[in-house]
């Protein structure tokens, strides 16, 4: 069992930053998969922002890459999120998740998985509002 906290959110102009955090208790992190999805309306899928394994590989949708990065510290059971060059369309309750994943799966299968399943774990979300 891991319970995730996530903060960091918050309103932001168009090319600004924010960072997210997300603490865990209960079963140390190091043994999960780490990531960071996102829903928003209308239909409110799940898209997978970012994700990264216990070695520190990691991954990113597209839709982020290059502006987004992600990390984690085992030892403190956190995880981040920097958010650079934020657009209106990253608008979005943004929330800290861990994955049970099969030995040998990629960062990139994380984001796979998310868009049809929700994960393991995930905390309440924290919000982030991107506006000119």
């Amino acid at each position: 069992q891991v319970e995730l906290v996530e903060s960091g959110g918050g309103s932001v102009q168009i090319g600004g930053s924010l960072s997210l955090s997300c603490v865990a208790s209960g079963n140390p992190i190091g043994r999960y998969c780490m990531a960071w999805f996102r829903t928003s309306p209308p239909d409110k899928a799940r898209e997978g922002v970012a994700a990264i394994l216990s070695d520190g590989s990691a991954a990113y949708a597209d839709s982020v890459k290059g502006r987004f990065t992600i990390s984690r510290d085992n030892d403190k059971n956190t995880l981040r999120l920097e958010m650079n060059s934020l657009k209106p369309d990253d608008t979005a309750t943004y929330y800290c998740a861990a994955i049970v994943l099969a030995p040998g799966a990629t960062a990139k299968s994380a984001l796979d998985i998310l868009r049809w399943s929700p994960p393991n774990y995930s905390g309440q979300g924290t919000r982030v509002t991107v506006s000119s």
